[in-house]
C-alpha cells in the first residue's frame, strides 16, 4: 500500500484504517505490528492527538504483552516467596525436605508445598535431578492425571515447589488398608496411570520410578502421579538410556542387568503395580534384596487364581523380561489401549475424567489429612519454612539457576485488577 503526500487522508479515513489494522494486530503480532506503525508514523497523521492516543495504547499492550510472556518464561522472574504462604501441616518427608500444606495468604488457595535444602541436594550431586523434576512438572502441567506446578521458587538456601494438593491418599496407603484391590478397580486406576506414562512418553519423558507411593488418589478419586526426581527427558520411544535407578521391588529386569534400556521400563513398572493392586505384593517380592534382584531377573512369573484371564494376559505381557516382546515396547500406550483387559474403558472418556471412579475418598475439606500417614501429619512445621532468607550460601544458587516459574495462569490471576 502507498500513501502519497498529495492526496492528505481526512481524519475519519484515518481512523477507520486504524481500527481495521487494529483488528488485524489481534491475529498476527510481532513483525507485522511494527510494519503498521512504521507506515503510520511515517505520516503527518500521527500529528493528530487521538492518533497519539491509538498508538500509545497500543505500544503499552505490546509492552504488558512482552512482560507477560518474559515473567512466565524467564525462569528467574517469579516474585513468589515463603511468607506468601500459611505452613499448616507437614503431609510428607524426603531426603532433602519435606511436603507441607500450605495457603496461600492472599488468594486463599490450599498447596502442597515441596520444601527442598540446596545443601543436601549439592552435597549428594543431585541437582540435576531435582532440574529435571522442574522441568518436567512445567511440561506436565496440561495432564490431567500428574500432579500439576502452580509455582517454583527459590531463597539463598531453600528450594520450593508449589504443587496440587491432593488429599484422596497414596495407593500405598489404600493398598496397606484393604490389602488388595477388585479387578474393576484396579483397571481403572491402571488405565489412568497408563495415559499419564503414555503422555509423558509422548513428550519424550520416561518416568523410571511407578510405584504406588507415587501414585495418589485427589478428592474425586483419580489417579495423580508425582514425584518426578528420577524422570529422564529426551528419549524418545526406540531411545535408550544407561542409568541405574528406581525402587528395587519395580526395576525392570534390563535396568539390572546394566542393560541399555528403554522407555518400556515404565510399562514393566506399570505391570508390577497392578500386579501388587490385584494380589497385594510386588510380583517377584523378598524381604531379601539379592533374593528379590534374582527373581525379578529369572524366577517365572506366578499368577495365583482369583483374576481374569484378561488380567493374567495383560500382566504377562507387561512382565515380559523380553523389551521386544514386551507390551507397549513398540507403539506404546496404544497397546495397552487393544488389550482386553480394558475392554469396558472408553479411553477418551477416561481421559475427560467423566468415568466415575470405583472408590471416592470420604475428605471434608482441604484441610482434612486423615488420608495422609500420621507418621508426617504429626511431625512439627518446621519454624524456619515460612522464612525469606536474605544472604548468599557461597555457589549453591547458581546450581539452581532457572528453577524459579509461575505458571501463566497463576500469573495473570496474581495481576492487581486497575
Amino acid at each position: 500500500m502507498t500513501v502519497t503526500q498529495d492526496r492528505p487522508m481526512t481524519y475519519a479515513k484515518m481512523r477507520g484504517l486504524v481500527s481495521f489494522f487494529s483488528a488485524l494486530l489481534k491475529g498476527k503480532k510481532g513483525g507485522f505490528s511494527d510494519f503498521i506503525h512504521k507506515l503510520v508514523s511515517s505520516q503527518q497523521l500521527c500529528q493528530h492527538p487521538n492518533t497519539q492516543k491509538i498508538l500509545r495504547r497500543q505500544s503499552r499492550l505490546r509492552r504488558e504483552e512482552k512482560k507477560s510472556t518474559t515473567s512466565s518464561a524467564n525462569p528467574e522472574t517469579s516474585q513468589m516467596k515463603p511468607s506468601d504462604f500459611d505452613y499448616l501441616k507437614v503431609i510428607g518427608k524426603g531426603s532433602f525436605g519435606k511436603v507441607l500444606l500450605a495457603r496461600h495468604r492472599k488468594h486463599g488457595g490450599y498447596y502442597a508445598v515441596k520444601v527442598l535444602q540446596k545443601q543436601m541436594i549439592v552435597k549428594r550431586k543431585e541437582q540435576r535431578h531435582v532440574m529435571a523434576e522442574r522441568s518436567v512438572l512445567v511440561k506436565g502441567l496440561q495432564h490431567p492425571f500428574l500432579v500439576g506446578l502452580h509455582f517454583s521458587f527459590q531463597t539463598p538456601n531453600t528450594l520450593y515447589f508449589v504443587l496440587d494438593y491432593v488429599n484422596g491418599g497414596e495407593l500405598f496407603y489404600h493398598l496397606q488398608r484393604e490389602g488388595s484391590f477388585p479387578e474393576p478397580r484396579s483397571s481403572f486406576y491402571a488405565g489412568e496411570m497408563a495415559m499419564a506414562l503414555g503422555y509423558l512418553h509422548s513428550l519424550n519423558i520416561v518416568y523410571r520410578d511407578l510405584k504406588p507411593e507415587n501414585i495418589l488418589l485427589d478428592s474425586e478419586g483419580h489417579v495423580m502421579l508425582t514425584d518426578f526426581g528420577l524422570c529422564k527427558e529426551g528419549v524418545a520411544i526406540g531411545g535408550i538410556m544407561h542409568t541405574f535407578c528406581g525402587t528395587p521391588e519395580y526395576l525392570a529386569p534390563e535396568v539390572l542387568q546394566g542393560h541399555p534400556y528403554s522407555p518400556a521400563v515404565d510399562w514393566w513398572g506399570l505391570g508390577s503395580v497392578l500386579f501388587e493392586m490385584l494380589y497385594g505384593l510386588p510380583p517377584f517380592y523378598s524381604r531379601n534384596k539379592e533374593e528379590m534382584f534374582e527373581k525379578i531377573l529369572y524366577a517365572p512369573l506366578q499368577l495365583r487364581s482369583g483374576v481374569s484371564q484378561a488380567a493374567c494376559s495383560l500382566l504377562e505381557g507387561l512382565l515380559e523380561r523380553d523389551v521386544n516382546k514386551r507390551l507397549g515396547g513398540s507403539l506404546d500406550i496404544m497397546e495397552l489401549q487393544e488389550h482386553p483387559f480394558f475392554t469396558s474403558i472408553n479411553w477418551d472418556d477416561l481421559l475427560a475424567r467423566k468415568v466415575k471412579p470405583p472408590f471416592i475418598p470420604k475428605v471434608t475439606g482441604p484441610c482434612d489429612v486423615h488420608y495422609i500417614d500420621p507418621e508426617f501429619t504429626q511431625l512439627p512445621v518446621p519454624a524456619s519454612v515460612g522464612m525469606n532468607e536474605r544472604g548468599h550460601t557461597g555457589g549453591a544458587s547458581e546450581a539452581f539457576l532457572g528453577f524459579s516459574y509461575m505458571n501463566p495462569v497463576e500469573y495473570v490471576a496474581a495481576e492487581p485488577v486497575s
